[in-house]
């Protein structure tokens, strides 16, 4: 095999120098991979993927046969370490390049934007190029001397960039090879849609986050009656802990330990009750409490029990309120399918606890 790959004695020079600094290449496409994602992981950035590569010597000596004049030494060129950075959302690629800037030495003169050169068919090419170095205290001293001088590569793109990207490539609409002009108009409006849609997801995104950060306040601020009821509220409200009152209660009939479970399957339970916002449920616990325990001290006064869930207070909640209410046994019985998934058992459980709740006090007072 021709290692020279036919190439002039300047361009073998720089193979050659390629091939002694492989193992610096290949640690820097180990390393600072690693070192990102760390570092994205702290900010709390999820990413979709962070690719990385060497390039490899066939594919340089075909770069160096074209454009190896240009090269005085082989760190002249700057891709030979390639990373890819695909966020999920057009705004994290802004967050991600912040991040390589506070982390790397960056090339100004060789980094490009490419979305501020925004043709109608470039799309999935709008990616942000960063030319890095490692900054000198980065580098493993001893063992790879000069490497602050490398240069790599890191492309930062959406998912949805990506994806258009690689149809392109597949499709020879970037490679050169001429497209039949309907094609073209095709490719054209397909990739005007998605970056509509890729912004859409980010702008949907931040309208969320401003949701939720309302949502939070109003359930700090109290106002319960003006915060609908639905995933982000429940969860903000369960972080108050509404029903551990209730519990410690009812655990200290027994003087049992409490154990933690997750009460979101509760939310379905209380939409199907017909609550709407967060203030239905802060008078539920309000108004049935006395009811709830009364249940809870059948249920469990006279066993041993030494550990109740934290489900226990919910449930006999909603028990109370649905019995008040004249749902009867079906309604225990529709109450235990939703809670626990459809079952016989369910049945059975249902005609006891109607049993025993119809004599209990609640049931012949006013709430």
């Amino acid at each position: 095999m021709d290692t020279n790959y036919g190439l002039n004695p300047a361009a073998t020079a720089l193979l050659e120098e390629y091939r002694e600094k492989l193992p610096m290449y290949g640690y820097l496409a180990q390393t600072v991979p690693a070192m990102l994602k760390q570092r994205l992981d702290e900010a709390g950035i999820v990413v979709a993927a962070i690719e990385h590569r060497v390039k490899a010597e066939a594919s340089l000596a075909g770069k160096l046969a074209l454009k190896g004049d240009k090269y005085h030494s082989i760190l002249d060129v700057t891709d030979i370490v390639g990373l890819r950075v695909i966020t999920f959302y057009m705004d994290d690629v802004d967050k991600v390049a912040a991040i390589i800037d506070r982390m790397f030495d960056i090339d100004w003169e060789n980094s490009v934007d490419k979305r501020k050169a925004h043709q109608i068919d470039s799309f999935g090419y709008m990616s942000l190029h960063f030319i890095c170095r490692l900054p000198k205290k980065a580098v493993p001293k001893a063992e790879y001397a000069g490497l602050e001088e490398v240069r790599f590569e890191i492309q930062i793109r959406t998912v949805l960039q990506h994806a258009w990207a690689n149809m392109n490539h597949d499709t020879g609409y970037k490679s050169g090879v001429e497209v039949p002009s309907e094609y073209l108009r095709s490719l054209s409006r397909l990739a005007g849609i998605l970056e509509l849609v890729d912004g859409e997801f980010s702008r949907i995104r931040s309208e969320l986050a401003d949701y939720r950060r309302n949502i939070q306040a109003l359930v700090a601020s109290g106002n319960l009656d003006e915060v609908p009821l639905d995933g982000d509220s429940f969860r903000s409200y369960l972080s108050m802990r509404p029903f551990d009152a209730l519990n410690r209660r009812i655990a200290a009939v027994n003087q049992a330990e409490i154990q933690d479970v997750s009460l979101d399957r509760f939310l379905p339970l209380f939409k199907t009750m017909g609550f709407q916002t967060l203030g239905d449920i802060a008078n539920l616990i309000r108004d049935y409490a006395e009811a709830a325990f009364q249940i809870a001290c059948y249920q469990i006064g006279l066993t041993d029990l030494d550990i109740v869930s934290a489900s226990i207070g919910p449930q006999d909640l909603c028990m109370a309120y649905i019995l008040k209410a004249g749902g009867g046994k079906l309604g225990l019985r529709t109450m235990l399918d939703q809670l626990n998934g459809p079952s016989q058992v369910n049945e059975m459980m249902a005609g006891i606890l109607y049993e025993q709740a119809s004599d209990m006090p609640f049931m012949h007072q006013n709430t």
